[in-house]
């Protein structure tokens, strides 16, 4: 039996290593290419009934439809979310999508950091030592263990979010649709009222998207500080900067934001940003953003690449 051949799309050079080595162990022909999927670049596919795709390109349904012409009947994508690809279109023209696991560590490891940063006023002081001043700020920080944290969304990473936090000795509250059972679980509204923090942690769907609207925005508490390493669109941004602008809410720390596609992985450093609501937070000195990095891991990587390669295998098996 010929061995089962994939194309791996938008693939960087340290992933390209990986798969080249990984490929070769488990008997998969693997085509790598650096250029992302789309309807010019399916003939690249064509020969292999699987493809491997990055989460930084949305695959529009003329190339879903393509991708299908030319034989392509599972996609696996090198992410936990599918938000890039809808998976309903596809599954009617004939592809199966699926998703990776990676390790949790490095997105719980990462929102730590973030939740750290936020509540000691890290943006401000950071900036103020690279001017060369290293007064004080006139804003004390507050400790871990002074305060509640509202962890939305219990799965993997929040689950390694929970864990993490036990070691601060902060309280810790949960939301979750699936509550786990370890946890302090509360409904949506009190985690809201309760917590000094918010992070969030739950799968963007139809269910959750703007799960943090304006409404349950200005039920959090005066002060608090709003965690985001999940998905861009499960805030609500433009509320989110108008509870902001307006002091009422402590700050926020976004590893992710809606409208980040095509300005997230990029260079705009000669250039203005299109994207107004990005622009005003980072004139806010208690927001945080950085570019959807979490995951950006050496162990989450070999984790994406590897069951990226073992769903080509296992479809090609009927598994």
């Amino acid at each position: 039996m010929p061995a089962p051949g994939i194309t791996v799309y938008g693939c960087d050079r340290d992933e390209a290593v990986l798969f080249r080595e990984l490929a070769a162990c488990f008997g998969v022909a693997a085509t790598i290419t650096e250029v992302a999927v789309s309807e010019a670049t399916v003939d690249l596919a064509i020969g292999n009934r699987c493809i491997s795709v990055g989460h930084r390109t949305r695959i529009a349904h003329p190339t879903l439809l393509a991708l299908a012409r030319s034989g392509v009947e599972y996609i696996s994508t090198r992410s936990i979310g599918c938000n890039h690809v809808d998976v309903e279109y596809a599954e009617s023209v004939g592809i199966t999508v699926g998703n990776v696991a990676y390790s949790p560590d490095s997105v719980a490891d990462y929102t730590l950091m973030l939740v750290l940063m936020a509540v000691r006023d890290a943006k401000s002081m950071v900036r103020r030592a690279e001017a060369q001043d290293y007064r004080l700020g006139e804003t004390r920080g507050r400790e871990l263990r002074d305060l509640t944290v509202g962890v939305l969304g219990t799965g993997r990473i929040g689950a390694a979010v929970v864990a993490r936090l036990r070691g601060f000795g902060c309280r810790t509250v949960t939301h979750d649709s699936s509550p786990a059972t370890d946890t302090d679980h509360v409904p949506l509204d009190a985690l809201l009222e309760l917590s000094d923090v918010v992070t969030l942690h739950t799968p963007l769907n139809a269910d959750t998207y703007h799960i943090l609207n304006r409404e349950r925005l200005a039920r959090m508490k005066p002060g608090a500080f709003v965690v985001n390493t999940g998905r861009g669109p499960l805030l609500d941004t433009r509320a989110l900067v108008l509870e902001l602008e307006s002091g009422r809410l402590g700050g926020a720390a976004l590893d992710v934001l809606e409208g980040e596609e095509g300005i997230f992985y990029t260079d705009h450093g000669s250039g203005p940003i299109d994207n107004d609501l990005l622009v005003r937070l980072q004139r806010l000195p208690n927001v945080l953003i950085s570019p959807h990095t979490a995951y950006h891991t050496e162990h989450a990587l070999r984790d994406a690449v590897r069951n990226s390669l073992l769903n080509c295998l296992h479809f090609a098996r009927g598994r």
